[in-house]
């Protein structure tokens, strides 16, 4: 069994309005749900990440006045127990993800387009005073979303020794160089542990891009939420660029009436050879075959199935290995307030709903 944690969106008129953290237990035999339960309430925690030793899980409030927040982890008779331990700025806007490393944390703030990177002391807590932002700049022609800048995620690239910070507004990958290669030595005060280096990958205009995985062969697939693809991206190792080589429509599945398609998450299976993508308005998680080619080739994807998530508004979801070696994919439903398990076949690439549970807004879902 693992215990699966949810970041939820507020279900009233602003944050404070009912939102928090929530455990769900999950059955890695059957796929089954058990009841959710509120384990901390926080102010619009719409996306978390726990850290690498399990210890401390990291929550950003998505509002105005972003703030990072740090809560201990701890098992009471089999059920998590969080424990805030202190908050502090997240460096700007509406920060909208976080990623969690051994001795820092990084927050992509939306609205403020601003990238923040917080030191953590060696408790796993934030350190006072230790953050620093980086401000990004430009714009987009999709006057509605890019009018300036929007750092949507970050991830680190398979080396180690950069940071990618996918921005929506600008079309751009930014590229962050590690200073140390690892990341801070802990409880240092030491905050400069990444410095700006450029941009990483150009997308045409229009593309939006915002979540990426890269593939341990060094491939990269970053979706575009606001051309519906996804994009394969050839990555050089050594400078930590990229280039464009191929895109695919994000799902084959007609949207609703009214309703622009907007891929959101994207993730691996554990063995490198599917790709998973969700697509809010057909509401769907479509699979994509990964080929993998030789040493200095990208990897391809090949269609292969949408699967309705029986839900509405699919923007997260997590990947959980089944007891037996299958794909079990624990999607956030944020307008059904529902999660949702499907089943994957890894040949057909098709799901099947085996397990559904109620939680107000989930915005994000990851494993304990």
């Amino acid at each position: 069994m693992h215990w699966l944690f949810v970041g939820t969106y507020p279900t009233g008129d602003g944050p404070g309005t009912g939102e928090g953290i929530w455990g769900v237990p999950l059955d890695t035999g059957t796929g089954r749900l058990g009841a959710p339960r509120l384990l901390v309430e926080a102010a619009a925690p719409s996306f978390v990440a726990v850290s690498p030793s399990g210890l401390r899980l990291y929550a950003v409030s998505e509002q105005a006045h972003g703030t990072l927040s740090a809560f201990a982890v701890t098992l009471v008779d089999g059920t998590p127990v969080l424990e805030r331990q202190g908050d502090e700025p997240s460096g700007g806007a509406d920060p909208c993800h976080v990623v969690a490393l051994e001795h820092e944390v990084w927050v992509s703030n939306y609205s403020s387009g601003t990238f923040g990177v917080q030191v953590l002391d060696d408790a796993g807590d934030l350190l006072p005073g230790g953050l620093v932002t980086f401000e990004h700049v430009g714009s987009g022609p999709v006057l509605d979303r890019q009018g300036g800048p929007h750092a949507h995620s970050s991830l680190a690239t398979p080396c180690g020794r950069f940071a990618w910070v996918m921005d929506l507004g600008t079309d751009e990958v930014r590229r962050y160089r590690r200073t140390d290669g690892c990341g801070s030595a802990a409880g240092t005060g030491d905050s400069g542990t990444v410095e700006p280096d450029g941009t990483a990958v150009v997308f045409g205009p229009g593309t939006g891009p915002r979540h990426a995985v890269v593939h341990p062969r060094g491939t990269a697939f970053v979706v575009g939420e606001l051309d519906a693809s996804v994009h394969v991206v050839q990555t050089d190792r050594d400078s930590g660029s990229g280039v464009p080589v191929t895109r695919a429509p994000a799902c084959v599945t007609p949207s609703r009436e009214g309703v622009v398609p907007l891929p959101s998450h994207v993730a691996l299976s554990p063995d490198g050879t599917r790709l998973y993508v969700a697509v809010r308005g057909p509401d769907v998680v479509s699979t994509f075959a990964v080929h993998v080619g030789g040493e200095s080739e990208p990897a391809t994807i090949e269609h292969r199935a949408d699967t309705s998530v029986a839900g509405v508004w699919p923007r997260h979801f997590a990947v959980v290995e089944a007891d037996d070696g299958a794909d079990l994919l624990v999607v956030a439903n944020q307008e059904s307030s529902s999660l949702v398990v499907l089943r994957m076949d890894p040949s057909t690439g098709a799901g099947v709903v085996v397990s559904q549970a109620q939680v107000p807004a989930p915005a994000c879902v990851v494993v304990a």
